[in-house]
């Protein structure tokens, strides 16, 4: 069990600090860390751990935990020009159609930034549905479009000037 607990905090360590797209990849940085094991087990701790994966800016993906910011944001976000902020970030635009948030995103995209704004726990939205580029995402009957769009903005890191399409 302690050699468990050991394996699991490194791999939450290597998924935040580093871009690793396969479990091979993975496999081979754990076992030249002391930590060998098998494609089933590592496969076991990374449902365990819950992780997904994420389209990169390069073409490529990486893993990424449940509410990590770290390298996710350094790599797609870090430094940038809101413009190509947003684009690598995989949003493209809001619109709205009566109490339902429409969100166009990068092909790829949409059911990352769905867990994104369904993991802010904000009461205005009541939940969303991803499809591979587009997000539906509900809102609560009273809620402003002005308000909704700040939410938004807060959630995808997007400056609220720039969600209109």
């Amino acid at each position: 069990m302690k050699n468990r607990k050991k394996r699991i905090d490194l791999i939450i360590e290597l998924i935040k600090n580093q871009c690793i797209g396969s479990q091979e990849e993975l496999a081979e940085i754990l076992a030249q860390k002391g930590h060998p094991v098998t494609q089933a087990t590592l496969s076991r701790d990374l449902k365990m751990l819950r992780t997904t994966k994420v389209p990169t800016d390069r073409g490529t993906y990486m893993y990424v935990l449940p509410d990590s910011d770290s390298l996710k944001d350094r790599l797609l976000n870090f430094g940038q020009p809101l413009a190509r902020a947003n684009y690598q970030s995989g949003f493209v635009s809001l619109q709205f159609s009566g109490h339902l948030a429409v969100i166009k995103t990068r092909n790829g995209y949409a059911s990352g930034l769905a867990y994104d704004i369904d993991m802010s726990n904000y009461p205005e939205i009541l939940g969303t549905i991803s499809g591979t580029d587009t997000i539906l995402a509900v809102l609560r009957e009273d809620v402003s479009r002005a308000r909704a769009s700040e939410l938004f903005s807060e959630i995808l890191g997007i400056d609220v000037n720039d969600l209109k399409e």
